[in-house]
C-alpha cells in the first residue's frame, strides 16, 4: 500500500506545473486578452473622441490642444529637461576643471562646488512634488494612524473628539492655506533654513487635510475588533501596548490601509492646488505659471501636467495597495 502510493505521488504534476497550466488555459487566456482589450478599447475611443473634439474648442490662447499636441509637448519637455542637464553637468565640470587649477597653484585653498542655478525643468518639479506629497503624507500618517486607535479604544475620548473631526474634515486646502503661511512664516525663522518656507506650507496643508480618512479608518476598524479576540486579551490580561500590538493592528490593518489609500489620493490632489498659491517649485507651481504665461504651448503644456497627475495618482494608489496585500495577509 505505501509502495502505490509513493509511486501515485510520483506521478502527480507538481503544483507549479499545474499552476502554469491554468494559466494558460484557453479560458485563462481569453480572459487575460478581455481584460487587456477593452481598457485599451476604452483609452483609444477617448482618445479619438479628444482628437475630433478639441480643434473645436477656441480659448483666447487658441485651439484646445489635441492628444497629437500633447505627445509634441511632452517630448518638447523631455528635450528641455535634457539639455538642462547637460547645461548643469557642463557647469559642475568648469568649477572642477578650475578647482584643479586652483589647487594646483595652492593646496591649502578654499574651494567649492556651487549649485546650478538654473531654473527647474518639468520633470525636476515632479520630483518636487513627490517628495513634498509624501513628506505630508508621512506626517499625516504618524498623527492618524496612533491617534485613531486611541479613539476606537476608548468611547469617551472618541465621543470628545469626533465633533472636532467633523468640523475640521471637510474644510478645504484653499481656506488651510493662508493660515498655514502666516503660522510657517511666523515662527520658522532662521538665517540658514533646512528647508523652504513654500515646501512646509504645502507640507502641512497637504497633512492637515489629508489626515481624516487614516483616522476615521482607524478608528472604525480598531472599535470592530472581533470581540472573541478582546475577551482572549482579557483572560491573559495582556498589557495596553501587548494588546494593541498583537490583536488590535492586526485585525484593524485593512481599514487603516484603506484609509491610507483614501488619504494618500486626497494628499496628492489637495498637493497641486497648495503648490500653486504658495509656489513651491512643483507640478503646481509649473501649471501655475503656464496659465500666466498665456504663449501658444501652454495649454498643451497644462494637459500635459494634468495627465503625469492623473498617472502619478494613479501609480501611488497601486503602489499603496500592493504594499496592503503584502502586509494584510487576508486580503
Amino acid at each position: 500500500m505505501t509502495t502505490a502510493t509513493s509511486s501515485e505521488s510520483l506521478k502527480a504534476p507538481p503544483r507549479w506545473f499545474a499552476a502554469a497550466t491554468e494559466r494558460l488555459s484557453p479560458r485563462a487566456l481569453a480572459r487575460g486578452g478581455r481584460n487587456l482589450l477593452l481598457p485599451l478599447i476604452g483609452i483609444g475611443l477617448f482618445l479619438l473622441f479628444w482628437q475630433l473634439v478639441a480643434p473645436q474648442v477656441n480659448t483666447s490662447l487658441g485651439n484646445f490642444p489635441a492628444p497629437t499636441d500633447v505627445w509634441q509637448q511632452a517630448g518638447q519637455l523631455w528635450q528641455e529637461h535634457s539639455d538642462e542637464r547637460a547645461r548643469a553637468d557642463r557647469f559642475v565640470t568648469m568649477q572642477e576643471e578650475r578647482n584643479a587649477r586652483i589647487l594646483a597653484d595652492n593646496p591649502d585653498a578654499d574651494v567649492r562646488i556651487r549649485p546650478y542655478p538654473g531654473a527647474p525643468t518639468f520633470f525636476d518639479q515632479i520630483g518636487t512634488s513627490l517628495v513634498t506629497v509624501l513628506c505630508g503624507f508621512l506626517l499625516a500618517t504618524l498623527i492618524a494612524v496612533p491617534l485613531g486607535i486611541v479613539v476606537g479604544l476608548n468611547r469617551h475620548f472618541a465621543a470628545a473628539v469626533n465633533p472636532l473631526i467633523q468640523i475640521f474634515k471637510p474644510v478645504s486646502p484653499l481656506a488651510w492655506l493662508p493660515l498655514v503661511t502666516m503660522v510657517v512664516s511666523a515662527t520658522y525663522v532662521s538665517d540658514d533654513p533646512m528647508f523652504e518656507k513654500a515646501f512646509l506650507t504645502s507640507m502641512i496643508t497637504v497633512t492637515l487635510c489629508s489626515l481624516w480618512p487614516t483616522l476615521i479608518n482607524t478608528s472604525v476598524g480598531v472599535a470592530a475588533v472581533n470581540p472573541d479576540l478582546l475577551n482572549v486579551s482579557k483572560v491573559l490580561q495582556l498589557s495596553f501596548w501587548t494588546h494593541t500590538r498583537k490583536v488590535v493592528l492586526p485585525s484593524s490593518v485593512p481599514m487603516i490601509f484603506t484609509g491610507l489609500r483614501v488619504s494618500l489620493g486626497i494628499a496628492w490632489m489637495v498637493l497641486i492646488a497648495a503648490e500653486m498659491l504658495a509656489q513651491n517649485p512643483g507640478l503646481g507651481k509649473f501649471v501655475w505659471d503656464e496659465f500666466q504665461n498665456g504663449s501658444s504651448q501652454s495649454l498643451s503644456r497644462i494637459m500635459v501636467a494634468v495627465l503625469a497627475i492623473g498617472f502619478i495618482g494613479f501609480l501611488l494608489d497601486r503602489i499603496m495597495l500592493l504594499i496592503q496585500k503584502k502586509v494584510a495577509w487576508n486580503e
